[in-house]
């Protein structure tokens, strides 16, 4: 199959499972091509089979904002034209679903044959949770495309909330993981830079949108590190990390907590930790929770979203409610001062990933899905 992917480049799980995708499509012998306005960051050049079309958006005086949108259903019509694409496959309703299909339109007689298949990861729905003008164009674009995806059963029920029932219907394949890449024990050198040797390893990975409620984490970490020796590693860039840093001084961690930046190759830094953090708000899956499963970290994890069907509460880690920084704080005590309690999770984190989300099980999934929509 000749197919296209459709994604946004920036550090998110969205990119990250659109690239991953792209990548484990092209070692299977499809000829898989990726369309972005910059190269995914986990996009990996000079794959055989594997090829990476930049969106370029040129400023024009007569927009106040140049129209990405427009550019993208040119790039992706030009992409067709080239190298005859089956399928194009995109991650979001919005702008991606709507921009491939005006290229199909705008492809006549000659678009007439192309799939577009459209995955949901949940920002399309928060998005008309906050703006109701893109309802409308979000369900054109679920309803126009020949089939859709979403990464959770949660999300799908949600979108069917906020939207009703739709003529189209929705199918769960939830994200994968690389458990040879994601694997414990990797990079052992790397402790000794994150921790001192008699610290236990708190970690966090996001892109820190307020969504993601890290400062609820420093404030649980302040409560919890009181009792025993730790470090908090805070890993990735976005809106609220100056508040975060901020707030660390305000507690006075600034020589306990440890904000690492962006750091592309995540699967050194995770197997490194004693216990891995995530308290959104909102997640439709949770795949930086996958990644630290499956290098064998238990976790602690709000239960929001689709996070109770990647995360079993109780056998691979603790849940914890939105915004109740007590009871995240009682479950690092709790984690952290059993050792085997943390390693019993750690190994069934490990079969999880293993056994549910490995690329292995969720490729074929992907592989039948789009010889169905072909034919």
């Amino acid at each position: 199959m000749n197919i296209g992917i459709v994604c946004y480049p920036t550090h998110g799980g969205s990119g990250v499972v659109a690239t991953e995708l792209g990548s484990a499509l092209a070692d299977t012998g499809h000829n898989v091509h990726v369309i972005s306005y910059a190269m995914p960051f986990r996009f990996q050049a000079y794959r055989h089979n594997l090829s990476y079309h930049e969106v370029e958006v040129t400023a024009y005086p007569l927009f106040r904002y140049p129209p990405y949108d427009l550019a993208l259903a040119g790039r992706i019509m030009e992409v067709v034209d080239q190298y005859g694409l089956d399928l194009i496959h995109v991650h979001y309703a919005i702008p991606h679903a709507v921009s491939a299909l005006l290229a199909r339109e705008m492809l006549g007689q000659d678009g007439k044959n192309i799939r577009i298949i459209t995955t949901l990861h949940g920002t399309d729905i928060t998005i008309i949770a906050q703006q109701k003008e893109f309802q409308r164009i979000t369900a054109f674009g679920i309803e126009h495309s020949d089939a859709v995806t979403s990464v959770s059963d949660e999300l799908k029920g949600r979108v069917l909330d906020v939207l009703g029932e739709r003529k189209r219907p929705i199918e769960v394949i939830p994200n994968f993981i690389d458990t040879q890449r994601f694997t414990p024990g990797c990079c052992a050198d790397k402790r000794r830079e994150l921790a001192k040797p008699d610290e236990k390893i708190i970690m966090h990975v996001s892109n820190f949108r307020e969504l993601k409620r890290t400062r609820e984490i420093i404030h649980a970490f302040a409560k919890y590190s009181q009792k025993q020796r730790s470090r908090l590693v805070m890993v990735g860039d976005g809106p609220d990390l100056g508040a975060c840093r901020d707030l660390a001084l305000e507690l006075k961690l600034r020589d306990r907590v440890t904000f690492v930046g962006t750091y592309d190759a995540i699967w050194e830094l995770l197997p490194q930790a004693d216990l891995f953090v995530l308290a959104s708000e909102y997640e439709s899956f949770g795949l930086s929770a996958l990644e630290a499963m499956a290098c064998g970290v238990p976790t602690l994890t709000t239960n929001a979203g689709g996070l109770p069907e990647v995360v079993k509460e109780g056998e691979t880690g603790l849940m914890f409610n939105v915004g109740d920084i007590n009871a995240l704080a009682a479950a690092m005590s709790r984690m952290l001062g059993d050792d085997a309690l943390r390693a019993k999770m750690g190994a069934a984190a490990r079969e999880r990933a293993v056994s549910v989300f490995a690329k292995e099980k969720i490729l074929p999934q992907w592989h039948a899905f789009y010889k169905k929509v072909l034919s």
